[in-house]
């Protein structure tokens, strides 16, 4: 439920140009899926979605410039929030409606035009033999951590250091992307001089730069003796992004960036990559999702733990209560 009401929001009015951040929509979904666990009847329900709109929207802010640790959190915050509504909701309290199309709602704050909300999550998106309909069937997943626009640049660069081999020397590198990466990861100044790690991770030009230079992105690539190097940004002085108005028409459908890297030698060598490893049309295999978790979970819970919450996740649809788990994934208290 919370990834149909997620996606089909995204898909009705995209809300990121007019400066307000997507998570704005996850109050809303995950009120709705906190409501259903809860029982709330429609009634109740409604009442967790007003409030969740009436305090939920998340500014943009939080993902332009110079990226601070809020840009990992945002979504937590909207979903606590969300769960916060129902449990308000639960307990009697009314919120402020119509939340949507209401005189001073939703859609007159943000700009934007859902239309008919019902009609949205009427169209159907089943595929064959997948069963009923869903969104999350159509929904990616990173296979590298780094934001998901940077995906196929990187399986593009790692592509490329296999065709440039041993002792070849890169004066430059131009990277052919569609408007909301350039938007997002490719435009700002502070993207060719990350000083954070959030920034580092949400910039094309270091993200494809690392992943050429080092042979992988991993966590490894996002430490700040990795991203502040002085070698790594006098190599991104020669990086440039540049708009393609082929790739933006393909997009959301194709996530796709193309990779141009010019040599010493005089060569010339270029990858396209439209659908990442972990896209819809080219989703990951199970021991390849598990892979990701254990490279960024084993080194701060150790193996054993993370062996069990993947056990654990893989048995979720048989679990009566989600305690051992929650359990499973406590970590110490972190100091920013």
């Amino acid at each position: 439920l919370a990834y149909e009401v997620q996606c089909r929001f995204c898909d009705a009015a995209s809300i990121r140009a007019r400066g307000w951040d997507h998570v704005t929509y996850g109050a809303f979904s995950t009120a709705l899926a906190s409501a259903k666990l809860m029982k709330l009847d429609p009634k109740n329900t409604r009442h967790a979605v007003n409030i969740a709109g009436v305090a939920g929207a998340a500014m943009r802010q939080a993902r332009v410039g110079e990226l601070s640790h809020w840009k990992g959190v945002a979504f937590a915050t909207a979903a606590r929030h969300g769960v916060f509504s129902a449990l308000l909701a639960r307990a009697g309290m009314t919120g402020p409606g119509p939340i949507f199309e209401g005189q001073m709602g939703f859609e007159k704050q943000l700009g934007v035009s859902l239309g008919n909300v019902g009609e949205k999550f009427a169209v159907p998106f089943a595929k064959n033999d997948q069963g009923p309909a869903s969104m999350i069937l159509r929904t990616s997943i990173k296979f590298w951590p780094a934001e998901y626009h940077s995906q196929s640049a990187i399986e593009a660069a790692l592509f490329l250091r296999q065709q440039i081999g041993k002792g070849g020397e890169v004066k430059s590198m131009t990277i052919e992307s569609h408007d909301a990466s350039v938007d997002i990861i490719g435009s700002e100044p502070e993207k060719w001089k990350p000083e954070t790690r959030e920034t580092a991770d949400h910039s094309l030009p270091y993200i494809t730069a690392v992943a050429l230079i080092d042979g992988e992105v991993t966590e490894k690539q996002f430490q700040p003796e990795r991203f502040k190097d002085p070698k790594i940004w006098k190599f991104l002085e020669n990086v440039k992004v540049e708009r393609n108005a082929e790739l933006s028409a393909m997009y959301p459908d194709a996530v796709a960036n193309i990779v141009h890297v010019e040599l010493a030698d005089g060569r010339r060598l270029t990858k396209r990559v439209d659908y990442p490893m972990g896209h819809a049309k080219n989703p990951l295999k199970d021991t390849e999702v598990e892979r990701k978790f254990f490279a960024l979970v084993k080194p701060e819970l150790g193996e054993t733990r993370t062996k069990k919450i993947v056990d654990l996740v893989w048995k979720l649809d048989e679990a009566t209560n989600v305690d051992e788990l929650m359990r499973a994934m406590e970590t110490k208290e972190k100091k920013y």
